[in-house]
């Protein structure tokens, strides 16, 4: 019988110091368990994704000298975790630590480099699968990737004789993958007639987002644990291997390359336990839930591990803006969101009021800062230079812009982050403003189409009592920045926009492809024009939370200046 724990915990990149503390903090609690082998995430020394710091000699040593510190106060229980280690070239690998030392390292075989990784950049694949003998089991150690390829399995359990497949990984989270995780990790483990244990990473870096459910996975393919979705927690199983046959598996007979394995004892001895632990497996979060828990989590990581103590929203009295300040204020409670009211000739009185109902109904602090003055000091300005000029878009633009200019104000007079308020389908298409409602900090809508901030508003508003006022939610949406102004009337319904941005920009799909699912193509063609004409503008935007399979950015990354269409 082998006690496993996976302690899915939240790490910050580049703090090899406090991610040590961390990491040494939660042995602790797994040594009052009475576990014989602990899994901590893929590169958790350094944190996930360190990207250029892999460049950095002195950053690599740093990472190693934190990995002989944790294995010196390691007595009874045994360790794996991952970090990056310089060995004639830099590898993504595992070490396992037990005895007060470096027991083995292994090194990540497979190299993702799509989407939003680059390893192939940094790392140099292992060659060699590790199979740990600890107390009656034989661990079959990988490290991301490599579980989502079946080699690396197979010839652990074939070669090596693994009746446990342990991965370390760090897995970015968007909306469904969870699932789409758990059902693979249930196919290796009925595959292979092994138990899978997996320890994913949780929290907030930069634009990813990490959702831990980690988990146990039983020979039969059933959930044996199952940890919390966004939040650190210790899973904890005990895996009785006498339960696998060992059997050759149809897996395999495939012919796969050859991989060498190799295996370190770690001399441990079945411990003689008198009550076998209760495993724990949650339930998972609905669908909706689980994307405004990804959000709020990217939302609240990003603020505090950059040093912010407060944000400020422009509230318009529109949905994205009160969706946003609704997700701060949950990540971050009241006092640490303050929202800006920016009222121009054009803002009806319903949207004065709907963000005033907004501010109150969060409890966040409101200011109220016309910009008629500035307006009519800009259009002054102008007016000799445009007496020729019939009012357009640049009038428009220049309303967002001073919007824009006085939320950085407040930013710089007191140390503020901006959240813009944008969302995909506005960024698809541009309808947004450069140096307008794009300047900020963070845009924590950046991946999420306005069908789904509608959807998001409706949830948050089911919980409990409702804060976003439902005239927020039912009124046609506008930017308000000229005479009845409507959203429809430069854009087709999101209802449709948003099915069409999704075949483009999420599935790669040609005009043609767009068509034959029923959309007229002279509009996807213009859909098209406007998304491949408004990169640069995407491009100068602030970093945003990732929850769909491909976010603008990290995973979808097209020239600028590019004549193809």
């Amino acid at each position: 019988m082998l006690r496993i724990a996976l302690a899915q915990v939240n790490l910050t990149v580049g703090d090899i110091k406090g991610n040590t503390a961390k990491i040494l903090k939660w042995v602790d609690k797994a040594r009052r368990q009475n576990v014989d082998l602990i899994a901590f995430p893929e590169l958790a020394i350094s944190g996930y994704p360190p990207e250029d710091l892999l460049l950095r000699r002195r950053f690599l040593e740093d990472c190693r000298g934190a990995v002989d510190k944790i294995a010196k106060k390691l007595k009874q229980t045994s360790v794996v975790v991952g970090f990056p280690n310089h060995a004639g070239s830099v590898h993504n690998s595992a070490a396992v630590l037990a005895a007060g030392k470096v027991m083995s390292v292994c090194n990540k075989i497979h190299l993702p480099n799509y989407g939003v990784f680059d390893e192939k950049r940094y790392f140099t694949p292992g060659r060699t699968a590790l199979v740990l003998v600890a107390a009656d089991a034989r661990v079959g150690v990988s490290i991301c990737e490599d579980i989502w390829r079946e080699d690396v399995s197979v010839a652990q359990v074939k070669v090596g004789r693994a009746n446990v497949i342990l991965n370390i990984s760090s897995s970015p989270y968007h909306a469904g993958k969870g699932n789409e995780r758990e059902e693979l990790l249930k196919r290796r483990a009925l595959a292979n007639d092994a138990y899978v244990a997996y320890v994913n990473l949780v929290g907030g870096q930069d634009e990813l987002v990490f959702d831990g459910h980690s988990l146990v996975i039983g020979p039969d393919g059933e959930t044996i644990a199952r940890g919390k979705q966004f939040r650190e927690d210790l899973v904890v199983a005990d895996i009785d291997v006498g339960a696998v046959k060992q059997r050759v598996t149809l897996a395999a007979r495939r012919g796969f390359k050859r991989i060498a394995v190799e295996t370190a004892d770690l001399g441990m001895k079945p411990p003689a336990r008198k009550k076998k632990i209760a495993p724990r497996v949650e339930k998972l979060m609905p669908a909706l839930q689980e994307i405004y828990t990804a959000i709020l989590t990217g939302t609240r990581d990003y603020v505090k591990k950059n040093g912010f103590k407060k944000v400020v929203v422009g509230l318009s009295g529109g949905i994205d803006s009160a969706l946003v300040a609704t997700v701060a204020a949950d990540a971050l409670g009241k006092s640490g969101v303050v929202g800006v009211a920016m009222p121009s000739r054009y803002s009806s009185k319903g949207s004065v009021r709907d963000a005033t109902k907004l501010a109150r109904n969060l409890g966040i602090k409101l200011i109220k800062v016309s910009i008629e003055d500035v307006f009519k000091a800009y259009t002054k300005s102008l007016k000799g230079v445009f007496k020729k000029s019939s009012h357009d878009i640049t009038e428009e633009n220049i309303q967002a812009r001073i919007r824009g200019n006085i939320l950085m104000a407040f930013s710089n007079k007191h140390g503020w982050l901006v959240l813009t308020t944008g969302n995909k389908s506005e960024l698809a298409v541009g309808y947004c403003t450069l140096y307008g409602d794009l300047a900020g900090g963070f845009a924590i809508l950046k991946d999420v189409p306005k069908t789904l901030v509608y959807a998001l508003a409706r949830h948050r508003n089911s919980k409990g009592k409702p804060v976003i006022p439902e005239a927020t939610i039912s009124k046609a949406p506008s930017a308000e920045l000229r005479p009845d102004q409507k959203d429809d009337d430069t854009l087709p319904p999101y209802d449709t926009l948003d099915p069409i941005l999704s075949m483009y920009v999420v599935e790669d799909k040609d005009i043609d492809e767009i068509g034959r699912a029923g959309y007229p193509k002279p509009l996807v063609r213009s859909i098209a024009k406007m998304v491949d004409g408004n990169e640069y503008k995407r491009r100068q935007g602030p970093p945003g939370i990732k929850i769909t399979p491909k976010a603008f950015g990290r995973d979808r990354r097209m020239p600028i200046t590019n004549h193809y269409r």
